[in-house]
C-alpha cells in the first residue's frame, strides 16, 4: 500500500512540473531577405537542384535504368495469361522494382565508388562527382541501345557525326535508350503472347465445333494457360529471360 501511494504521490508530482514546464516545440520559419554573401545564394540554388532531382527521381529510375523493360514485359505476360487483375499492378511494379535493383547493382556501386564516396569524403568537386556519376549509367545505356535509335537521334539533334561515344550527349542517349528499351520490350512481349494464342485459338475452335458459341472462351482457356505457365515454371523463365537480356 505504501508503495502505491508513493507512486501516486511520484506521478502527481511529475505532472504538476510538466504543467507548470509545457515541452516547447520546434518551429520552422521560411523568409526571403538579403543574402548576406555569394555562399548563401549558392546554398540556395543548391536546395532547388536537390529538389529537382528528388522530383524527377521517379523518370530518371524509369527512363534510365532496366525498370521500362521490365515492366512493359510482365503487363504483356499478364495480358497474354488473361488473368485480369492478376497480379496487381502494386505487386508488378514492386516486383519490377526490385529486379531492377538487382540487375542494376554493379551500376550502383560503380556510382558509389567512384563518385558518392569520393563526393562525401570531400576529395573531389560536386560537378567531378556528377560526371563521374554519370559515367556508368551512359556506359549501360549504350549497352543497351541500338545503333540505328543512336543515329536517329543524333540526327533529329542536328549536331555533327559523333567520332566516338564521347561526343554523343547525355540528352541525345537518354531517347535512343528509351526507344530501344520500347522495341525489346515488345519483342519479348510477342514471343510470350504466341503459346498462349495458340491455346486460345484451340480452345475457340473446339467450342464452335460443338457449337457452344455463347460460351466466352477466355473462360475455357485462362485455367489451360495458367496450368501451361505454372508447368513450364513460367515465372522462373520470365525472371531468368529478362535477366539475360540484359547482358
Amino acid at each position: 500500500m505504501k508503495k502505491i501511494i508513493l507512486a501516486m504521490i511520484v506521478g502527481i508530482f511529475a505532472g504538476a512540473v510538466l504543467y507548470a514546464a509545457p515541452i516547447p516545440l520546434p518551429s520552422l520559419e521560411v523568409k526571403i531577405g538579403e543574402a548576406k554573401g555569394p555562399g548563401d545564394v549558392a546554398l540556395v540554388f543548391q536546395v532547388l537542384f536537390v529538389l529537382t532531382v528528388l522530383s524527377l527521381a521517379p523518370a530518371i529510375l524509369m527512363l534510365m535504368t532496366c525498370f521500362t523493360r521490365i515492366v512493359i514485359v510482365l503487363a504483356f505476360l499478364r495480358q497474354a495469361l488473361g488473368s485480369q487483375q492478376i497480379p496487381s499492378n502494386q505487386i508488378l511494379v514492386g516486383l519490377a522494382l526490385f529486379l531492377t535493383a538487382f540487375l542494376m547493382r554493379p551500376v550502383g556501386e560503380a556510382i558509389y565508388q567512384d563518385a558518392a564516396r569520393p563526393y562525401l569524403d570531400g576529395e573531389i568537386s560536386t560537378g567531378l562527382a556528377l560526371e563521374k556519376a554519370v559515367k556508368p549509367v551512359r556506359e549501360f545505356m549504350f549497352r543497351q541501345t541500338g545503333e540505328k535509335e543512336l543515329a536517329l537521334f543524333v540526327f533529329l539533334s542536328k549536331s555533327e557525326r559523333p567520332r566516338n561515344r564521347a561526343d554523343i550527349g547525355t540528352l541525345v542517349l537518354i531517347p535512343a535508350f528509351i526507344t530501344s528499351e520500347l522495341k525489346k520490350a515488345f519483342i519479348i512481349g510477342f514471343f510470350m503472347y504466341l503459346p498462349f494464342l495458340i491455346i486460345d485459338m484451340v480452345v475457340a475452335s473446339t467450342l464452335m465445333s460443338m457449337g457452344m458459341l455463347m460460351l466466352p472462351p477466355i473462360m475455357i482457356s485462362l485455367p489451360f494457360k495458367i496450368l501451361l505457365f505454372v508447368m513450364v515454371d513460367g515465372w522462373n523463365l520470365t525472371m531468368r529471360s529478362l535477366a539475360l537480356s540484359f547482358n
